[in-house]
């Protein structure tokens, strides 16, 4: 989700110092729309690092295992981070060197159960005309499988993550477009964007996530209990007190 820091890209000197830190800046989001829940977010500039950041903390809060279907827009460099994430390096036998250049990377297998489709949006007079979705990794028939069973689309799309950036932008006043209050500072507009996408996941009762109880009343949810993390809705002192590393 794009946002600004100080003044836009296109009013930055890259030879000054001082616009470093400003212009454009990107939350990179991985988001769960089965349980509404923010997996990762890595805000930042636009740049490979910070895919891989994103991409390597889904892979280590999944323990390794890659989700059943993940989408994005056509940025490029996400299906060379998600194939690199998710696959094993081939061993080559053992051969004498021949003439000419070693490969300066081994060769990787793409693990079975990886699929990865990318959306894209054409538009004409800042409307949406048409949509081209496109199977980068996997197989069609393999993405067609999960889209059968899923419990929340049928088709390819970026819709959920679209809607929760709407969300996180409407709880967090400096990334609301067209605003005198985008940040003047990249650390805090940082802390920020942790802070709303975060505390969203254990404080926002989201209405699609309600459920009926035990005596027939509508029990509000937040992802976190949608997913299993929590058996409550947390204050927002309960959520900023919990210690981050636990001791036992």
């Amino acid at each position: 989700m794009w946002s600004f820091v100080g003044k836009k890209q296109k009013n930055c000197d890259p030879l000054n110092p001082d616009d470093d830190h400003k212009g454009d800046w990107w939350d990179h989001v991985a988001y769960d729309p089965q349980h509404k829940l923010v997996l990762a977010v890595v805000p930042g500039a636009r740049v490979t690092e910070s895919v891989e950041e994103v991409v390597g903390e889904v892979e280590d809060r999944l323990d390794g295992q890659p989700p059943d279907l993940m989408t994005s827009d056509e940025y490029p460099v996400y299906e060379t981070v998600i194939g690199t994430a998710f696959s094993q390096p081939v061993v080559a036998p053992q051969e004498t060197a021949g003439p000419g250049r070693r490969p300066l990377l081994p060769q990787r297998c793409l693990d079975p159960g990886v699929t990865y489709a990318t959306v894209r949006k054409k538009r004409q007079n800042n409307r949406v005309v048409a949509v081209d979705r496109t199977v980068v990794l996997g197989t069609q028939e393999a993405v067609d499988r999960v889209l059968k069973g899923s419990v929340c689309s049928r088709t390819i799309n970026t819709s959920f993550v679209e809607r929760q950036q709407a969300t996180a932008r409407g709880q967090n006043a400096r990334q609301s477009r067209r605003t005198y209050r985008f940040s003047k500072d990249w650390e805090v507009h940082e802390s920020m964007s942790y802070f709303t996408r975060y505390r969203y996941n254990f404080c926002w009762p989201v209405r699609t996530l309600r459920a009926r109880g035990t005596e027939g009343r509508w029990q509000q949810r937040t992802p976190a209990m949608s997913a299993g993390l929590s058996d409550h809705i947390w204050s927002m002192e309960e959520w900023l007190s919990f210690p981050v590393i636990q001791r036992n």
